[in-house]
């Protein structure tokens, strides 16, 4: 077996920034969004996962959520180019990771998830590696979640 390798997602804050003032722009002007776009939604974030590696297999989620709230990941397939095109709904991939914890839940509880959905995120995130550098991801924060008390990564085993 090979070696363990663990990568956080880090807040791409400039495209997070350009999807916000996409939004603002078609609410200001008083237009529809594009049939089928996918506009950022105040409470998510746009993140990026970049892999030196390329032949990866998943081995498990390491996210860490101090007090209460819900984080939601989805990824978005490697048919979008954000520099040149709009966010589509059809590039959002299915499953999603969801990970909580309840009010009235001890701080020290593990955190909830939907633990087949996780893995099989996972497994397809090691697929997309194989052929991109770079993936992006929307982050939401939910429920009384916040950026700055979630950490997030993926602990991979680099194939040998």
């Amino acid at each position: 077996m090979g070696s363990e390798i663990e990568l956080t997602f880090t807040e791409d804050l400039q495209l997070t920034e350009v999807m916000r003032m996409r939004a603002q722009s078609l609410q200001q002007k008083g237009q529809k969004r594009q049939d089928g776009e996918r506009l950022l939604l105040p409470h998510e974030a746009v993140y990026r996962l970049e892999f030196d590696e390329q032949e990866l297999t998943f081995s498990h989620w390491n996210v860490i959520l101090r007090g209460t709230g819900r984080l939601t990941v989805t990824g978005i397939s490697q048919l979008w180019t954000p520099d040149l095109t709009n966010l589509m709904t059809r590039q959002l991939l299915e499953p999603i990771g969801q990970f909580w914890r309840n009010a009235g839940d001890p701080e020290d509880s593990p955190i909830k998830c939907l633990e087949a959905d996780i893995q099989e995120f996972g497994e397809r995130i090691a697929e997309m590696a194989q052929v991109r550098k770079v993936m992006y991801f929307l982050f939401a924060y939910k429920e009384g979640a916040e950026k700055d008390k979630i950490s997030c990564s993926l602990v991979f085993n680099k194939k040998e």
